[in-house]
Parts: structure tokens; C-alpha cells; sequence
């Protein structure tokens, strides 16, 4: 079995690795500059230059850090909590850094997690997600702008914090709903080829079992009648019918077979030759032997065909005289196959009942414009004006073909 193939490292890292990566740089980063920096100096926008002297202040950033760390690592299962978690871990930063202000730079890891929570679980939960992180905004802004509490002349920096948390939740769940639509695009087409193979069963156990079936049953009923008077023509009819069970059977198995292969290396196995044009004369002698002449008539020059439309054109010649054999009540039938040029032309006729060749709610009509129909050709079936019954059918062959 073929190994699926591996996504690029950056794909195969988890969210959270994401989000914890982000949080690692905005924390990092103002630390660097309180180390490095000369005494005297400020820090970055927003951070005291003496913010970290405190002991208390450094394990209240070693605590926010581990609350965001640990909201990194459920990420993916639960999103909410991690949520929760990565907003207390940067209330707790500016708790240690004494801010009474968001920093925008130490938001951007609580904007990340809400962005892959809105691509990677449903509506509700990110808008969940999203209301916890503008809830957490709106309580550090309200007392600073509505109470003041701890306010400047400084324009706030929540509302375009906030402006960047929508952005983010607005392209996550474009994300989640163009994922969603792929797969719903991909179940169809799932549900589509699962149909399509039922239907290919179908007309291939109706075309194959129902000639048979048919040739059966005539060679039985000629035993029947001549068991006593002919025993010779009663022994050539059964010894028909052994070897008409025995093809069937074969067919059969190889059909199941084909079904039970669970390889997909398997699929293109060769489970015995399908049967073609070549198989027409067989099938008109068989027919024949059973009671019914079968007059096959070539025109044109046979050429090798696609496998689909070699064996679509003996499937309709084989079912249209079948239909002959077991409705039309005739002697005889005609098969007429022309090669053109850019198409395959097939027509198979008969002076029998025409109204009555098909017993209402049958499938053999149904198979054989299913087949034409995916070779994207025409096809006709009805009684013949004169009497008798006529289907038709016109398969396009493939330019490479011709």
C-alpha cells in the first residue's frame, strides 16, 4: 500500500506550537531590552524600566508565562480553556510589568489562538472565544476610560487591539469555512463515485446474468420437450445449459472477486478478459443453439477500441438480445454493428411483439442508456412501425482512435 504523502514541517506544527512561539518573541523581547539596556534607560512602550526589580514581579511573569504556556498545549482540544488561559497569562504580564494598559505587542499571542480557534472548530465556540478576548479588553479598558483609574492622556489602545482580534477572527473563519466547503466537495464527489460503481454493478450483474438466465430457460425448455422422444438433443441442451452456468459462475467470481480486493494495488489486477466485439459471434451461436438465430452483420473496418467502449457495445448487443430472447416472442433477430469513421453504430432488430419486448420496470433499457450516456453517445429504443421492436446506438470514438 502507498504511503500518503507528508505535509511540509511548518503545516505538521501544532497550533499550539503557533501560539506559543508568538508569546515566547512579545515576552522575550521586552526582557532583552531590561537586561541589555543601561540602567537609566527605558524599556519598551509601556514598560518600566525597573518593572522586573521587584522578586514578586519576576514569579508573576514566570506565572502568566506558564498559564499561556499551558493554554498553548490544550489548544487544539480545548479550545476555550486554552483561551482562557493564554488572556490570564498576559493579565498576569502586565500585572508584573505594572501596566494599566494593554501593550498591543502583548495581545498579539491572545489575536493568534483566537485566530486558529476560529479556523479549526465551529462558529460557536470562536465566537465564544472571540467574546472572552473583547470581554478581556473591555474590563482593562473600562475602568482606565469610564472610572479613571490609572488614566492618561495617551490615546487607548484597546479599540485597535480589538480591530486586529476581529481581523484575525474574521480570516480564521474564512479558513474554517473554505476547509469545510473542500470537504463537503469531497464527500460529494465521494457519494458520487460510490453510485456511480453501484450502478456499473448493477448493469454489469443485469447484462451478464440476465443473457444468461435467458439462454437457460430456452435451452431447458427445448430438454423438456425432446427429453423423451430426442434423448441426443435433450443431452446437447443440458450440456448447453452446464457450460452457460459455468461461464456465468466465472463471471461471478471474478465480479466478487474484483468487490472483495481491498488493495488498491489490486485494483488494475487483470480477474479475467472482458468480454468485447470479439465476443459477439460467440454470443449469436449461443443464442442461437438456444432457439433464437441470431444474423450478425459487420460493416466497416473493425479497429481496437477503448477497453470502456469495447465492452459497453457488447453489453448493449448482449442485453438487446436478451430482451429478444425472453419478450420479444421472435425467431429470429438481427445484430448490425458499423465501424464508421469517428463513431461505432449498433443496431439490433426483430419482427416480434415490439410493444411487449420489455416488461415494465425493467432495468435492461435503463443499463444500456446509462452506458451510452457516459460515452457521451446517442441512443434509441422502440418499436419498429412495421411490427417487431429496435434499439439503437451511436458510441463517439476518441480521436487518437480513428
Amino acid at each position: 500500500m502507498s504511503a500518503k504523502p507528508r505535509l511540509p514541517l511548518l503545516k505538521r506544527m501544532p497550533v499550539g506550537v503557533w501560539v506559543g512561539v508568538t508569546w515566547a518573541a512579545v515576552t522575550v523581547y521586552p526582557l532583552a531590552e531590561y537586561v541589555v539596556l543601561p540602567p537609566g534607560q527605558d524599556v519598551s512602550y509601556s514598560y518600566p524600566r525597573h518593572g522586573m526589580d521587584e522578586l514578586w514581579a519576576q514569579f508573576a511573569l514566570l506565572l502568566a508565562t506558564a498559564l499561556a504556556l499551558a493554554g498553548c498545549a490544550v489548544l487544539r482540544r480545548w479550545p476555550l480553556t486554552a483561551m482562557a488561559l493564554v488572556i490570564a497569562g498576559t493579565g498576569g504580564t502586565m500585572v508584573a510589568w505594572r501596566q494599566t494598559e494593554v501593550v498591543p505587542m502583548a495581545f498579539v499571542p491572545v489575536t493568534v489562538a483566537l485566530g486558529f480557534v476560529a479556523a479549526g472548530h465551529a462558529r460557536r465556540t470562536s465566537l465564544i472565544a472571540g467574546g472572552m478576548a473583547f470581554g478581556a479588553l473591555f474590563a482593562l479598558w473600562a475602568p482606565r476610560e469610564l472610572l479613571g483609574f490609572g488614566r492618561d492622556d495617551g490615546t487607548a489602545a484597546e479599540p485597535y487591539i480589538a480591530l486586529t482580534a476581529v481581523t484575525a477572527w474574521l480570516i480564521g473563519n474564512s479558513v474554517h469555512q473554505a476547509r469545510a466547503y473542500a470537504d463537503g466537495l469531497r464527500a460529494q464527489a465521494a457519494t458520487q463515485a460510490v453510485t456511480e460503481e453501484r450502478l456499473r454493478i448493477a448493469r454489469e450483474l443485469h447484462d451478464m446474468v440476465a443473457h444468461s438466465i435467458g439462454v437457460i430457460a430456452l435451452q431447458a425448455g427445448a430438454a423438456s420437450r425432446v427429453i423423451e422422444t430426442q434423448p441426443a438433443g435433450a443431452r446437447e441442451a443440458l450440456t448447453a445449459i452446464e457450460a452457460t452456468g459455468r461461464e456465468t459462475l466465472s463471471g461471478l467470481r471474478r465480479m466478487l472477486g474484483a468487490l472483495r480486493d481491498a488493495e488498491p494495488e489490486g485494483a488494475d489486477a487483470p480477474l479475467g478478459p472482458e468480454p468485447g466485439l470479439a465476443s459477439v459471434d460467440r454470443l449469436a451461436e449461443t443464442t442461437t443453439a438456444a432457439g433464437v438465430h441470431v444474423d450478425v452483420r459487420w460493416t466497416g473496418e473493425l479497429r481496437p477500441l477503448p477497453p470502456e467502449i469495447d465492452v459497453s457495445a457488447y453489453r448493449i448487443i448482449q442485453e438487446a438480445v436478451t430482451n429478444v430472447v425472453r419478450h420479444a416472442g421472435a425467431a429470429s433477430c438481427q445484430v448490425s454493428v458499423d465501424c464508421r469513421e469517428d463513431e461505432l453504430a449498433i443496431e439490433v432488430t426483430d419482427a416480434g411483439r415490439g410493444h411487449d419486448a420489455t416488461t415494465p420496470g425493467g432495468y435492461g433499457l435503463l443499463g444500456m442508456r446509462e452506458r451510452v450516456g457516459l460515452l457521451h453517445g446517442e441512443f434509441s429504443a422502440a418499436p419498429r412501425p412495421g411490427g417487431g421492436f429496435r434499439v439503437a446506438a451511436r458510441l463517439p470514438v476518441p480521436a487518437g482512435v480513428r
